[in-house]
């Protein structure tokens, strides 16, 4: 049976999460969440809390930096660097594989 990694899963709708939503599915508090929004770690830049509402990528990212943090004791900003990186090397190989090649 092939081993299950939670942190690239990803939602393939188009569905959009709460705060309350999104804290639940990245297993932390509240609070976690704003403090990532507001330093501009984490959605789309959206001031109002009220109106934020996060998407499946938001979803991946969030389990990194948490993942970073958590797991290496990391400080968000780090983190927050380390899923940028990820994200880039997502980025790089889908254009490979659009370009017929495949380096792996």
């Amino acid at each position: 049976m092939a081993e299950y990694n939670a942190i690239e899963a990803e939602v393939l709708d188009d569905a959009r999460l709460t705060l309350e939503e999104f804290a639940r599915a990245c297993a932390v508090e509240r609070q976690w969440v704003v403090e990532r929004v507001e330093s501009g770690m984490l959605g789309d830049g959206t001031r109002y809390l009220s109106q934020w509402r996060f998407t499946s990528h938001d979803l991946t990212r969030a389990r990194r930096l948490r993942q970073m943090e958590f797991d290496f004791d990391a400080e968000p900003e780090l983190a927050a660097l380390v899923a940028d990186l990820f994200e880039e090397v997502d980025h790089l190989r889908r254009r490979l594989r659009a370009a017929g090649l495949n380096l792996e």
